[in-house]
């Protein structure tokens, strides 16, 4: 075990865990934020998307230990109300049924925006291609960003 002084949604945060752990675990396990999902455990689904310095990645294929001092963002810290463009545009264009992998959908879709503020329908295409939507909600992803982007 060790100790890790982790800078989460802005918030300072010690956890005392194996540095080996999954930083998808220290999230829902550690510090209570479980809006980060498990999907599938090998980085392929997407559902458990984070940023990690501004740039989208998958914990549970990140340990504690590779975060270091930058900062991480979960969707409880995307925005304080929901009000982030993107998650106004998914309510918009109703984007979730099932909404289990909707907050890596939505912390990819924002981490696009963040790198290319108005993409084309390719740039959506290939940035979103590594986050599944089980419900197939991909034309309204794709229109939701859009509207966010605008």
């Amino acid at each position: 075990m060790a100790i890790f002084n982790l800078n989460i949604n802005g918030k300072k945060q010690q956890v005392d865990v194996d540095p080996l752990t999954p930083m998808l675990w220290v999230l829902r396990d550690h510090a209570n934020l479980v809006g980060t999902k498990y999907g599938c455990g090998n980085g392929t689904c997407g559902a458990c998307t984070i940023h990690l310095d501004g740039m989208a990645m998958r914990s549970c294929q990140m340990t504690v230990a590779q975060v270091g001092n930058k900062p991480v963002t979960t969707i409880e810290g995307l925005s304080e109300n929901g009000d982030h463009p993107v998650q106004k545009a998914w309510l918009e264009h109703d984007v979730a049924q099932c909404g289990y992998c909707q907050a890596g959908q939505i912390m990819n879709a924002a981490a696009l925006l963040n790198s290319s503020p108005n993409p084309s329908d390719e740039e959506i295409a290939g940035a979103m291609n590594g986050n599944i939507c089980r419900c197939g909600t991909y034309i309204r992803i794709r229109a939701a960003i859009k509207t966010a982007a605008g």
